[in-house]
């Protein structure tokens, strides 16, 4: 057995692990799209697919599942597996990727699109399934919740020679705990190597009552002065949670309290269909969650919530709030600001004084996010679609709105397992964090375990 990186282990995108489990059998992990300084003008499949008999899908951000297409197109023939929610969600974010990065062709993307939803083998969770293994070895699967986004999951895979069965376990992407939503993910049984994520490796997040405060205290003071709150973030996952926060600071506010009367606009076509898809599968949800509902809240489609679809209401929107100087949160993609509406929003506002700009997850570095998180704070410029912007908006991080685990996430998955890993790579990283973590890793479990950083 071997384990072979394709992508996620110099930096954090393009998610993409094969399991080679013989000479004849290797089963992929993910295949998604670099981003940022990893950003490659090829995207052709550039490993041999000939042996590749499935594809395991842990989520469908996009720095997981972009070059699916591309595999395709590369001769892969095999079954995708992925959980039941993720496989509703995975025809959306390839059409808008195809749609995006590659074409406008119809014909092209519905092609595409048939040949994927011919592929996708959706699973429950906790449910073991066969995994198509040539030669002597059998293995099976399982996916188990991982908390990050709706239908993210870790999988378990059971390789089985001659009575003696080695699992190996693939983090994906971890939730971190208390986030709103979903259910923080609970440490496997047993693993006897891990491939582990490693995002916030050298960071441990703000809890859920100082983060929600954070929020409160920006807003309030970026809307006093009648400007926008941008926040730029992911359509599926991070823009989910901040409606449902957002949705409890207005419900718990005081009768004739400005946040009653607070905009929320929603300008991301893809985030509305995602939230659709959330409220389709609320059973996913967190029993805080399922409390809101049964009492007959809406927490993801509330009365200040204003969905934007078409471009040109996206266009007429960003007018509207640039004459009227009214007090607005805009939430809308990409969350690195490395492309989508967002960017039209920032060119606009960003050299504005009463701007604020509120960033809520990581930044990759070589994105515009990274960029104005960067620059910001000292005054600096960036260029945007090839014009230089003084940042003259206030700048904001609040690292607890991550929908990664933070370090001591990371620990504790391993550390609350029963029957501890012999073997531990450590992949989805900048090179700071992966450091961290296998340094801590080493302090609290000691000598006995292999610690590998992914090459």
């Amino acid at each position: 057995m071997q384990i072979l990186h394709h992508g996620a282990v110099n930096g954090v995108t393009g998610s993409c692990h094969e399991l080679v489990i013989n000479s004849q059998t290797s089963i992929l992990i993910d295949c998604g799209l670099f981003q940022g300084e990893d950003e490659k003008d090829d995207l052709s499949i550039e490993f041999d697919v000939a042996h590749i008999t499935a594809l395991i899908v842990t989520h469908c951000h996009i720095d997981h599942v972009g070059r699916i297409p591309y595999l395709l197109a590369a001769g892969f023939k095999g079954p995708i597996f992925t959980t039941l929610a993720s496989a509703s969600l995975l025809p959306l974010v390839i059409e808008d990727a195809l749609k995006v990065g590659v074409t406008r062709n119809t014909k092209i993307i519905n092609a595409c699109l048939s040949l994927l939803n011919k592929r996708i083998v959706a699973v429950s969770f906790n449910t073991w399934f066969t995994l198509p293994c040539d030669n002597e070895q059998v293995a099976k699967a399982r996916f188990q919740r991982a908390g990050h986004i709706l239908g993210s999951a870790y999988v378990e895979i059971d390789i089985s020679k001659n009575k003696a069965t080695h699992r190996v376990v693939f983090s994906g992407d971890l939730g971190a705990p208390y986030t709103p939503l979903l259910p923080a993910p609970k440490p496997p049984y047993k693993a006897d190597t891990l491939v582990i994520e490693s995002t916030y490796g050298n960071k441990n997040h703000q809890g859920r009552k100082e983060r929600t405060q954070t929020l409160k205290t920006v807003i309030e003071r970026a809307v006093a002065d009648n400007g926008v709150v941008l926040v730029p973030a992911f359509s599926i996952g991070r823009t989910q949670e901040l409606l449902y926060e957002l949705e409890q600071l207005i419900h718990q506010s005081a009768k004739g309290s400005p946040w009653r009367h607070i905009h929320v606009i929603l300008d991301s076509p893809m985030a509305a269909n995602f939230t659709e898809q959330y409220i389709k599968f609320k059973h996913l949800w967190d029993a805080e969650a399922k409390r809101k509902v049964a009492k007959g809240r809406h927490p993801l489609d509330f009365d200040n919530l204003t969905t934007v679809d078409t471009h040109s209401e996206h266009m007429a929107i960003i007018n509207y709030l640039a004459s009227r100087q009214t007090p607005a949160i805009i939430l809308a993609a990409s969350g690195m600001c490395s492309g989508g509406r967002i960017v039209n929003y920032l060119e606009r506002f960003l050299g504005d004084k009463t701007t604020d700009v509120l960033f809520v997850g990581y930044q990759g570095v070589g994105t515009l996010g990274r960029d104005i998180q960067k620059y910001g704070p000292r005054n600096g410029y960036v260029f945007i679609n090839d014009t230089r912007i003084t940042i003259n908006a206030q700048v904001h991080t609040i690292s607890g709105y991550s929908a990664h685990a933070d370090q001591n996430g990371l620990v504790k998955f391993v550390t609350g397992m029963r029957k501890k890993p012999s073997h531990i790579k450590i992949v989805h990283g900048d090179e700071d964090a992966k450091r961290a973590l296998a340094n801590k890793y080493k302090a609290i479990l000691g000598g006995g375990i292999k610690i590998e950083i992914g090459t």
